[in-house]
């Protein structure tokens, strides 16, 4: 629906070259993905960038081609915006503070107190129901 109007605001014939252009655009960058690769691994070598960063770096450049590759205004945006590492940190650092293994551990545990002993008390002299109901036949 909002392909629709955004493609009759702009015509047809140039939503006919944005596709054209995103198409063409997605593949370069998947064709230049190599080098791209090549620059990230010499990053982490140079302890630059940490493993996880790299991955993130190269998954969401990779997925942002594929996603200018495929038909769609939204996807083009959404493609675009993962070109960008200040887009893709910023997703990846608010969904990684929400579900990392660390913090989603610690909602389960709770602080340990080592000078805590936990017992239970039991009365030698204690009555139960039983006895009382024997008491009161007698």
């Amino acid at each position: 629906m909002i392909s629709t109007n955004i493609a009759s605001a702009i015509g047809g014939i140039t939503t006919f070259f944005e596709l054209i252009l995103s198409a063409m655009v997605g593949i370069i960058l998947l064709v230049n993905f190599r080098t791209t690769l090549i620059k990230n691994l010499q990053s982490v070598s140079r302890d630059q960038i940490d493993l996880q960063r790299f991955q993130e770096l190269n998954l969401f450049t990779i997925f942002g081609a594929f996603l200018l590759i495929a038909p769609g205004f939204l996807t083009d945006i959404i493609g675009i915006l993962m070109q960008f590492s200040v887009v893709v940190s910023m997703l990846v650092n608010r969904f990684s503070a929400k579900y990392s293994p660390n913090k989603r551990n610690t909602y389960h545990h709770k602080k340990e107190d080592n000078d805590v002993i936990d017992v239970e008390i039991i009365n030698d002299d204690s009555t139960t129901k039983l006895d009382i109901d024997e008491r009161d036949k007698r």
